[in-house]
């Protein structure tokens, strides 16, 4: 078995371990689920470290037979990872034993089950990013999302039937747009391989393009989510436990982002050039809405839950800027925002266990009684803000660089989101941390443990490096987004000569009448 297929499938071996594991003996289970999210992790950076930024075809591709669809197309198990993929395998394989250690703060309860799901969760996310068969992307797209399905349901907040319900209806709607694309695609290539379909979609009229690119992107917008499909993100981070959040931010709402430049840009470079105009302008409101919406809330989980739609709004306006900086930022800002925001998820949470309350006119002080979660909630503040020296910094001002080439002005209306978001990020750091000790209750307050400061420090550290060494990052996605650029540069000169095409016969059609 390749190294690919057992990065996906052991957290699935893993939560089969479990089932025959004693439901009261919780130490074990959450060693056992530590252990195994532990070893994926290590071949996930070995992964990374063998990755060839020079290539940008898949590699470590693992190829089977699977089964035959009607009409005779063959449908594999297929996997493999490019310059497109890497950063996102990485970070799911990084963050999953970092959430595993956060579960004895806030999972006390069927703690058996929530483990099992947990990895089943892993094993969904990463056979999006590494699928390399449309069927099989599929497979495990549905996969992904049965598991924060049930993390809501039985583990969140007072609310969590409510955000259950909203999140499901959202996302069947999505995975029934996308599964009839997906149909009409594998039916008009003859083939479910993603490269091959790729090369078919990409040489097809822009007619056939325009309306499959419709199809998946609506799902692929749902999943973001983009305006105005956004309200069901708020209501599912507030309720979710934390590890869901942390989950939620720093992997699942990028399986949108990824479909949209797997499936929208690099698949139907044609349609996603007219579409562009339209996915910029709904990114940029995004950011200034999503920042508005923090600015106006008092729960200091649902302000950094609306911070997620401004900031992957930036994600959205630099993959349709269409041009190698709005790209490159974009798959980098991926990477930044799972980091920050799972880093701030993380410090709530752990601040809920101590004062149950999240509401921030219930705190203010807090960095006298305690300095340790002062210190690595500003540096998380700060990166998500985008302080140069962190990772923010760097992918948003890709992001602005492509975007102004693209569009000046729409470029100069998301700045807009950069100055809003550090004015809600600072807000919300003074009202939480500094001014007079005005409740008793904070008083009392115990500062980080070992294993919560444990958690804080690779994740704060990974902010630093990229901050500092972005390229190290950059590099391994350059070979393939040069690739896609290439796709558009040939769809711009096709429509070029359409164009001329068209003027040319003009005038003989004027003169004919």
């Amino acid at each position: 078995m390749s190294w690919l297929a057992l990065i996906t499938f052991l957290p699935l071996a893993g939560a089969l371990l479990l089932t025959i594991v004693p439901g009261d003996r919780t130490t074990l289970l959450r060693g056992i689920t530590f252990g195994v999210t532990l070893v994926v992790a290590a071949m996930g950076l070995a992964v990374w470290s063998s990755f060839d930024s020079a290539l940008a075809t898949a590699q470590f591709v693992t190829e089977r037979e699977w089964f035959t669809l009607p009409g005779g197309t063959v449908v594999h198990f297929k996997l493999g990872v490019d310059g497109i993929s890497i950063l996102l395998v990485t970070l799911t394989t990084v963050l999953l034993p970092i959430v595993v250690l956060s579960t004895p703060g806030h999972i006390r309860i069927r703690v058996k089950e929530f483990m099992i799901w947990l990895l089943v969760m892993e094993t969904g996310m990463l056979g999006v990013f590494l699928a390399l068969d449309l069927v099989f992307f599929y497979f495990f797209w549905e996969i992904s999302l049965v598991p924060l399905y049930f993390m809501l349901g039985i583990w969140g907040g007072e609310r969590r039937l409510y955000a259950t319900i909203k999140f499901f209806l959202y996302t069947v709607a999505g995975s029934l747009v996308m599964l009839i694309a997906a149909i009409a695609l594998i039916y008009r290539a003859e083939s479910s391989d993603i490269l091959e379909l790729t090369e078919w979609a990409a040489a097809s009229d822009l007619h056939v393009q325009g309306w499959l690119f419709a199809g998946f992107a609506l799902a692929f917008a749902i999943k973001v989510p983009l305006l105005p499909f956004h309200t069901w993100l708020a209501d599912a981070h507030t309720e979710a436990p934390t590890s869901g959040s942390v989950l939620l931010a720093g992997v699942l709402l990028k399986m949108g982002t990824y479909g949209l430049l797997r499936f929208g840009v690099a698949m139907f470079p044609a349609a996603a050039i007219e579409a562009a105009p339209l996915f910029m302008v709904l990114g940029t409101l995004g950011i200034v809405y999503g920042a508005f919406l923090a600015m106006a809330q008092t729960d200091i989980k649902r302000l950094i839950a609306c911070s997620s739609i401004s900031h992957l709004g930036f994600v959205v306006l630099g993959l349709f800027a269409l041009n190698q900086a709005g790209i490159r930022g974009s798959v980098l800002q991926m990477v930044n925002h799972g980091l920050s925001t799972g880093l701030l998820f993380l410090l709530v949470g752990m601040i809920y266990e101590r004062r149950h309350t999240r509401a921030l006119h219930d705190f203010g002080g807090l960095a006298a009684v305690m300095p340790v979660f002062a210190f690595f909630f500003v540096i998380a503040m700060l990166s998500s803000i985008g302080l140069p020296g962190l990772n923010g910094f760097v992918g948003e001002w890709l992001i602005l660089l492509g975007s102004f080439q693209a569009s000046p002005w729409l470029a100069a209306f998301a700045v807009l989101g950069v100055i809003f978001g550090a004015v809600y990020l600072l807000m919300a750091t003074r009202k939480l941390l500094f001014g007079p000790i005005v409740h008793a209750e904070n008083r009392t307050l115990t500062d980080l443990n070992g294993r919560e400061i444990g958690l804080m420090v690779p994740v704060v550290l990974l902010c630093l490096w990229i901050g500092v060494q972005p390229n190290a990052f950059l590099d391994k996605t350059s070979a393939s987004i040069d690739v896609v650029l290439e796709r558009l540069d040939e769809a711009r000169a096709d429509q070029r000569v359409g164009r001329a095409v068209e003027q040319d016969r003009a005038p003989e059609g004027a003169e004919s009448r």
